[in-house]
């Protein structure tokens, strides 16, 4: 009776395929499940806590003294290059060598 045989591996084999499908609506289920707790967490961490209101003390400005001393050492000056070192061995050299003539457009013609 080989149709015997057929049919018991068929329920077999569809016995595992809904045992496997059923496991993997088990995993997606607790996968989302798990997904939305932890949105509703960060969600709850979204905003600051609410702080109190300052007190009066904390709105004023700082007072300030009259004749107070001022800083006696002159302010540094910006740095200037020597004219010496302008166009010697020590000035910077360009990056990119200049393009070949082939390279270069024609000039821009001023209206």
């Amino acid at each position: 009776m080989p149709g015997q045989e057929t049919k018991r591996r068929l329920n077999f084999d569809l016995t595992i395929a809904a045992s496997l499908f059923a496991a993997g609506v088990v995993v997606s289920v607790l996968s989302l499940a798990q997904i939305r707790a932890e949105s509703r967490l960060q969600l709850a961490q979204a905003t600051p806590p609410l702080q109190g209101t300052p007190s009066d003390d904390q709105n004023k400005p700082a007072e300030s003294k009259p004749g107070g001393d001022r800083p006696t050492t002159p302010a540094p000056e910006p740095a200037r290059p020597d004219p010496q070192t302008q166009g010697a061995a020590g000035a910077a050299k360009p990056a990119l060598p200049p393009a070949p003539a082939e390279k270069v457009g024609p000039p821009i013609k001023e209206k």
